[in-house]
């Protein structure tokens, strides 16, 4: 039997006027152990986040992940056993399905590979996962890492990855309660103005600048007309926590389709400020999450061996 062992960061997508484009995984990882099994069954035992919500079968996300990879092959899946720990929280905008999908397809990947193969590239993996999430915008991060930009053209899905300044310290502001990315999404209008649309490229071109070079322009280069203000009304808490964060100067966002803000601090120190600040204001309570830029991506290593080898 052939195992491996798979680690896939968090992912917080938009950065407020990134729309569906940008990406960012951060330090808050799920990690799994997958054995091929000889019989064709499926073992699961997960513990951690959302444990005891998900699926004991083979709709399990992470096993309909596995089945993909496997079917674009052209390979049977074996049976699996699946021995997961999850600590990316689940339905608060940091991307714990496409997560799932991710650590899926690099299980696949370390499962086929090891019988000598190697039939699926970074390119088909992005694919893959873009198929079963419906964009890249999180995928792309959590495969990759760093800051990603991502777009879908004739060939396919593409990303492009970034390195992120070094004085840029991300902090996680989460919520007990959830939002569904769907419902989220529903709250959008279907078109928006020519101006606000002006507004949101100048401000995804400058947030690349303000990433990788200049932190100091963050502030700036998160505002956004396109998506936040639209779903304010379905997360008021997150909506004030955000407009509270903003007004003293933190470059505050939802995390994803939220309710998690994630707030881009031009330095340690200014993050220490927005925790006190976020402690401050909001009536329930949130988990200030200090994090870094994960720049690896998700890796996936013969268990047995121990040798990790990046997707």
């Amino acid at each position: 039997m052939t195992t491996v062992a798979v680690r896939v960061p968090a992912t917080s997508a938009n950065l407020g006027p990134g729309f569906d484009t940008l990406g960012l995984a951060l330090s808050v990882y799920d990690e799994l152990v997958v054995t091929a099994l000889d019989e064709p069954r499926i073992e699961i035992a997960v513990e951690g986040e959302g444990a005891e919500d998900v699926p004991q079968d083979a709709s399990h996300l992470v096993v309909r992940a596995i089945a993909h990879a496997y079917a674009a092959v052209g390979r049977p899946m074996p049976g699996i056993r699946l021995e997961g720990r999850n600590t990316i929280p689940h339905g608060r905008g940091l991307g714990s399905s496409g997560a799932a999908i991710v650590a899926g397809l690099l299980a696949a990947k370390g499962l086929v590979e090891a019988e000598g193969e190697e039939l699926l590239d970074a390119a088909t993996l992005l694919r893959l996962a873009t198929e079963m999430e419906g964009h890249p915008d999180n995928v792309a991060p959590a495969l990759f890492g760093g800051l990603t930009i991502a777009w879908v053209d004739e060939s396919g899905p593409q990303h492009k990855k970034l390195l992120v300044h070094r004085g840029v310290s991300p902090v996680v502001f989460v919520p007990e309660f959830t939002m569904s990315t769907h419902a989220a999404r529903g709250l959008q209008p279907l078109h928006v103005s020519r101006e606000d649309a002006v507004f949101n490229l100048s401000r995804s071109a400058l947030l690349i600048a303000a990433l990788t070079q200049s932190p100091e322009l963050l502030l700036a280069a998160t505002e956004d007309k396109l998506h936040q203000s639209y779903r304010a009304a379905a997360m008021p808490e997150t909506d004030r926590l955000v407009q509270a964060l903003r007004a003293e100067g933190f470059a505050a966002v939802v995390s994803g389709a939220g309710p998690s803000v994630l707030v881009l601090a031009d330095g340690p120190g200014r993050r220490l400020e927005a925790a006190a600040l976020a402690a401050s204001v909001v009536d329930t309570p949130w988990e200030a999450l200090m994090l870094a830029v994960d720049v690896k991506g998700g890796t996936v290593k013969q268990y047995a061996e121990g040798t990790a080898r990046q997707a």
